[in-house]
């Protein structure tokens, strides 16, 4: 008998980083569920790409931030294939406020960002849990921020409730073992129309620029590039969990002072 494939679901995954994850998990025989909660056409193409693959791919529109929207997106997945093996904590939500503009971020844009960033993720791991639990196995991967842990990002906001997903990965792990493990990761800039619509073509190009600079590996990742770091969570890292990953291409390692960069030769000796 054929063993039965895996399955996914991949919040978020519409496009940018969301979409190339479930891609690149369609690649290796797993059965998708693409969520979205606008961008109906967006998530139309790319479950397409994903059944092109050879696997099945299920469109569900979702706002994480709905228990109901989470439930019935785990219910679907079950009645269709009978297993929930990996789950992507991929939707977000921000809003772009400079830090010293304090008078532009309200109590409510907290609450908003949370109940998706946080909450919704606790959602949805919430709604797989007995799935994966009755199997015996499953693999969960928030996508997280380097503002939770740098505090620099889009809004205060944000990077206060990627440091609260942190945290929860960290609880959750003590929660979900030995069955499940879970993980996230921390990009920095990526190279998304997400980020560019937010910030606009000039603060867009303006950053890159310097985030590339600033990089050991001088580049700014783009969406499949984070994706591999998502997909190696769930498919190796079988003794990973609890852990955040830093996946900026060094950023946060800062940059070499300009004495050390060239140092003159000199005996070491005292």
């Amino acid at each position: 008998m054929a063993e039965m494939k895996k399955s996914a679901i991949v919040t978020g995954s519409a496009t940018g980083v969301g979409a190339a994850a479930a891609i690149m998990l369609a690649e290796r025989g797993c059965n998708v569920v693409v969520n979205y909660t606008k961008s109906k056409a967006e998530a139309e193409q790319t479950a397409e790409v994903c059944r092109a693959k050879g696997v099945d791919a299920l469109v569900c529109q979702g706002d994480v931030s709905d228990n109901n929207a989470c439930l019935a997106m785990v219910d679907a997945a079950a009645s269709r294939w009978g297993r929930i093996d990996y789950l992507i904590n991929n939707a977000a939500k921000t809003k772009f406020v400079p830090y010293r503009k304090l008078e532009d971020l309200t109590g409510n844009d907290f609450i908003e960002i949370y109940r998706v960033n946080v909450v919704g993720s606790y959602q949805m791991i919430k709604a797989v849990v007995p799935h994966m639990k009755k199997q015996g196995r499953g693999a969960i991967v928030n996508t997280s921020s380097i503002g939770g842990v740098t505090g620099i990002a889009s809004s205060m906001a944000y990077a206060a409730s990627k440091a609260a997903l942190n945290m929860l990965t960290k609880s959750m792990a003590l929660a979900l073992g030995p069955e499940i493990r879970i993980n996230a990761i921390a990009p920095g800039a990526i190279q998304t129309r997400w980020l560019k619509g937010g910030l606009g073509d000039e603060q867009y190009e303006a950053l890159l620029s310097a985030a590339s600079a600033a990089a050991p590996l001088k580049l700014v990742p783009n969406s499949e590039q984070i994706a591999e770091a998502l997909v190696w969570f769930l498919e190796g890292a079988s003794v990973v969990t609890g852990e955040v990953l830093l996946v900026d291409a060094g950023v946060h390692c800062g940059q070499l002072p300009a004495a050390y960069d060239n140092p003159q030769p000199k005996s070491g000796a005292r």
